[in-house]
């Protein structure tokens, strides 16, 4: 009979952990780098008192679990998320919460994880599952089944769920979590709810459960046959576009798709996950495609008659709410580790690791180039759409600057190992369309849930992954309300990290989006009085304030060259600084050169809104399914 050790399931979890590693290409490390907790009579004395005995003596456990006091729950789970972002899927933190609300809160944390595929390793509390003093504070009661828990809103927003309600389950349950975890196609939030009194019981378990282990990610080769197949299609096109994804950076295959590009000619566009994985300055890099793309991507989409797709799910603002992609003949040759995404818009499909398929494709590619006729029209879009990109960055706009300007300062000013983070308003959008990345590791994006919040949080967990470099994340004052509290958090650890916070008083995104849709700017703007589309007297928020009160140093500029001067104070400052700028809410914005649905009432009283259906009817049309 093997040997045991007597543990209660908390202090089970903590020395399992410890001894999780993940192997890519040869190297290892640990999988779960360390615990974000806020505790309450849920987990104080169950996961808590197992971080805590960690923490005095971890020799028993194996090694450390640094633990990391968060201030929001939904914060926790965002720094979580970024952090296994900028290390590229390979290593995560685990989330513990209270039971009822506080477990709760990490729901929206756990949707941005899985709709990023990002893996996120979530203990929820639960209520206890003995039943003896039911109910308990903060339990939820369904009449209808005592199974029932408000943990289950975890499992549509989950990819891996479970429940342990006896010590033993720990043990198939936490192997499954991992393997979740470090699976390269089907990874994102991976949650165990714990009972608070099942937490703290105790079970013999075995010694080899806490044995090292190691998880291999896997590099799925691609089948000859379906690289053949690809390769055929893209020879016999006359106007390849590859859109690069999320997966080119996540399968470490920015080498392979600038080999790619040199090597045949292809221009590559990118989505917000993928940018940067092809440097923008690489003659084949033709920027962002989609709604909120640049228009030296989007002509080249339009006309394509092959589209390359590496990586991408292909969400509708890649696509253009299917409406990008114009050519009546248009094929598509889809590169994804995932079936499920290698599938999409009737593609041939090559399902494998990005990096893999890239070398077999390059290989099976070898002597093909595009026409020199098209390689000339690639570079005059591209040096069309660098002169715009100029422009918008060096407006001279007054007396409010816009925004592009803040961040054309910031693309000049960042090192090319430095970190850009953004999430959430009419921000991703300018990003996507102008900002130049050198590498994939500098723009980091959340734009699959585009959850606002996202960027304060995310700044600790990407600074965690990326000591080294400068870290900024550009935070709207729409966004700053929504979850600023862990800037107390990011004092509290020592963490420095910049950011750059951009007040126009009002919902600029959305705004703009309900003025064009006909909705007049209506509940977006930050105004005083019943009249809730005219400029009222302003609130008298003062956000710079409020980070002051945080902890945070505050500088205030009014112009672009103070704003460089403050960006240079920060980057030498050893603590974190918030740099507050007010910005024009009314923009301008880069030019579009796509769309995107967004549906608008079929009738109205309102001519605004009368005029929007209209257009909106009009842009319809070119929306299709693509079964070619």
């Amino acid at each position: 009979m093997s040997e045991t050790v007597r543990l209660t399931v908390g202090q089970a979890t903590i020395r399992f952990l410890v001894n999780q590693f993940v192997e890519v290409d040869g190297e290892s490390k640990r999988l779960i780098a360390g615990a974000y907790g806020i505790f309450g009579h849920g987990n104080v004395a169950g996961i808590g008192q197992a971080l805590l005995q960690n923490e005095i003596d971890p020799t028993p456990d194996g090694g450390e679990m640094p633990y990391i006091m968060g201030r929001n729950e939904q914060g926790m789970v965002n720094a979580a998320a970024a952090f296994a972002k900028q290390t590229n899927r390979q290593q995560t933190w685990m989330c513990t919460a209270s039971i009822g609300p506080g477990s709760l809160n990490m729901v929206t944390g756990a949707a941005v994880a899985t709709s990023n595929r990002l893996p996120v390793l979530l203990f929820p509390s639960d209520q206890f599952a003995s039943r003896n003093p039911d109910p308990v504070l903060q339990q939820i009661e369904d009449p209808v089944s005592l199974l029932t828990a408000a943990t289950d809103c975890f499992r549509p927003v989950s990819k891996f769920f479970d429940r342990i309600t006896r010590p033993e389950q720990l043990i198939p349950s936490l192997l499954a979590a991992m393997r979740v975890l470090t699976d390269p196609a089907d990874t994102g939030a991976v949650v165990v709810a714990l009972p608070q009194d099942v937490q703290a019981e105790a079970f013999d378990y075995p010694q080899e459960f806490f044995a090292p282990r190691t998880w291999r990610i896997r590099r799925p080769a691609p089948e000859p046959v379906a690289i053949e197949r690809a390769a055929e299609i893209i020879r016999g096109a006359e106007r390849p576009l590859v859109v690069a994804g999320g997966g080119v950076v996540y399968s470490l295959a920015d080498e392979q798709l600038r080999a790619f590009a040199s090597a045949t000619g292809i221009p590559v566009a990118d989505t917000q996950a993928g940018k940067g994985a092809i440097n923008f300055d690489h003659p084949c890099a033709v920027g962002g495609v989609g709604s909120t793309g640049a228009k030296s991507a989007n002509v080249l989409a339009e006309q394509a008659d092959v589209v390359i797709g590496i990586g991408t799910r292909y969400s509708d603002f890649t696509t253009a709410s299917h409406t990008q992609f114009k050519n009546p003949d248009v094929k598509f040759v889809n590169i994804n580790v995932a079936a499920f995404d290698a599938y999409k818009n009737s593609a041939e499909t090559v399902v494998a690791d990005a990096r893999e398929a890239l070398v077999a494709l390059t290989a099976a590619l070898e002597g093909h180039r595009v026409a020199d006729a098209y390689s000339q029209e690639i570079e005059e879009l591209r040096d069309e759409w660098a002169a715009i990109t100029h422009e918008c960055y060096h407006l001279g706009h007054g007396p409010l600057p816009a925004q592009t300007e803040v961040f054309g300062a910031l693309n000049e000013l960042m090192g090319d190992d430095d970190v850009m983070i953004n999430a959430a308003g009419s921000m991703p959008g300018d990003l996507q369309c102008l900002w130049q990345a050198r590498k994939s590791s500098q723009y980091h994006v959340e734009y699959a849930f585009s959850c606002m919040g996202y960027e304060i949080p995310a700044a600790l967990g990407v600074k965690l992954a990326r000591p080294d470099s400068e870290v900024v994340a550009i935070v709207g004052d729409g966004t700053y309300q929504m979850l600023p509290m862990e800037l107390a958090t990011i004092v509290q650890e020592r963490v420095k990290v910049i950011f750059v916070l951009l007040q126009n008083y009002g919902f600029a995104s959305i705004g703009a989006l309900s003025e064009s849709h006909g909705s007049q700017r209506f509940g977006t703007r930050y105004r005083k009085g019943d009249d809730h589309t005219a400029d009222g007297e302003l609130l008298p928020v003062d956000i710079a304030a409020n980070a002051e009160s945080w902890g945070i140093t505050v500088l205030r500029v009014s112009t672009i060259a103070e704003f460089k001067d403050a960006y240079a104070q920060a980057a030498a400052s050893p603590t974190s600084v918030l740099i507050h700028i007010e910005t024009d809410l009314m923009g301008p914005n880069p030019p579009g050169s796509s769309w995107w649905e967004v549906a608008i009432s079929e009738v109205s009283r309102l001519e605004s809104t009368q005029r929007a259906r209209e257009w909106y009817e009009g842009e319809k049309l070119a929306q299709r399914h693509y079964l070619n």
